[in-house]
């Protein structure tokens, strides 16, 4: 019997839960005890009653349920003082925010624990279906287009009327992403007039299958702008003058921005300037969803919505958790994909072979030695 603890998310700002109550009869048939902390699914709407009814065990000493556990599923990183608490030799999955001086490395070296990051999983065909950053972010660009909507002072679709016709709303999305490709979809489902940017000219396709119109302004340059792993790549100063001169004609042309443009492991790309933005008409919307790694709006800041002169710029982070109950789903879809392969089905125990490159590349750290950081 392999014990399986799913932790309640102590942070303000999330609502998610790691596993749902539908998810618990595949761990149990593939040998698992699962205990979940109480209230742990609240937030997203998961009563700890329905955890009982699908055979969990609710857990009101965590501490406890902590040292007996084997593995520890969790959406965000676990606090230093309760990593402490897990056994020798236990496994911590989630979210883990790797850090290479991060104060819960020298915890994980001490207790031998095997960390893995879900934010570490490749971008390789296999790994699609624990892959938590595209499912998160897919949800994230739909719930960005709603707020946009929300905060706009117009219709999105046009709308023909005895009393005259009202226009359609015109949104640009900066960065064709997964986030960026389904606020398209959910900007083209709404009835607006979409087109999109990306450093990617591999995006371009995909855009136009969506309906959308793809800005480009360097054809050349863009061929030579994705890594191997499909993300963008920095540009170069040239390539960004040119780019923001682009992007000055065009984003004031629009009424709605979303921003999704993101770089690995590295400060998001300032794509709009308080400049641009003032060029912008009166009542126009900008979603920065790149807030939290430095923003791709100048005056967009964390969790709060900036007026100024007349746009509303909104920097709500965690956007998955604003839809907490389908992100929490999906989540909880990816982990229980991923931890499958961690299992010898033949013996029902957990085996971390690091010749798998998923396993390999997730792992921060594994029998006292860090790894990935």
């Amino acid at each position: 019997m392999i014990n399986l603890l799913v932790l309640k998310e102590n942070s303000d700002n999330e609502n998610r839960v790691a596993l749902v109550p539908d998810e618990i009869k595949k761990y149990l048939d593939l040998g698992f005890k699962v205990v979940v902390e109480k209230d742990a699914g609240t937030k997203s709407g998961f009563l700890d009653e329905d955890y009982k009814k699908a055979n969990a065990n609710i857990s009101n000493n965590i501490k406890k349920s902590i040292k007996e556990s084997d593995v520890i599923i969790k959406v965000q990183k676990l606090d230093p003082g309760l990593i402490k608490e897990m056994k020798t030799g236990a496994i911590l999955i989630g979210l883990l925010s790797p850090q290479k001086n991060s104060s819960e490395n020298a915890i994980y070296n001490k207790k031998k624990i095997s960390a893995f990051a879900l934010e570490n999983i490749p971008r390789i065909t296999r790994a699609q279906d624990k892959d938590v950053l595209s499912s998160q972010s897919n949800l994230a660009g739909y719930k960005a287009v709603l707020d946009a909507a929300h905060e706009y002072s117009k219709s999105f679709p046009m709308m023909m009327t005895a009393a005259g016709t009202v226009t359609p709303a015109k949104v640009l999305v900066l960065g064709a992403g997964v986030a960026g490709l389904q606020a398209i979809a959910t900007a083209k489902r709404l009835g607006a007039v979409v087109s999109a940017y990306d450093v990617r000219l591999a995006a371009k396709e995909e855009v136009e299958s969506l309906g959308a119109k793809f800005v480009v302004f360097d054809e050349e340059v863009l061929k030579k702008s994705q890594t191997e792993g499909g993300y963008a790549k920095e540009m170069t100063e040239d390539y960004k003058k040119k780019q923001e001169q682009a992007l000055e004609k065009a984003i004031p042309e629009n009424d709605i921005i979303i921003c999704t443009a993101l770089i690995p492991n590295k400060r998001a790309p300032r794509l709009i300037s308080k400049k641009i933005i003032e060029k912008m008409k009166s009542e126009s919307v900008i979603v920065d969803l790149a807030v939290e790694t430095g923003g791709n709006a100048e005056l967009s800041e964390e969790n709060k919505i900036i007026v100024h002169k007349g746009i509303k710029i909104i920097g709500y982070t965690n956007y998955p958790s604003r839809i907490p109950g389908d992100s929490s789903t999906l989540f909880s879809k990816n982990v229980f994909n991923f931890i499958k392969i961690l299992i010898d089905n033949e013996n029902k125990k957990i085996k971390v072979n690091l010749d798998d490159e998923i396993i390999s590349k997730t792992l921060l750290s594994h029998q006292g030695k860090l790894m990935n950081l």
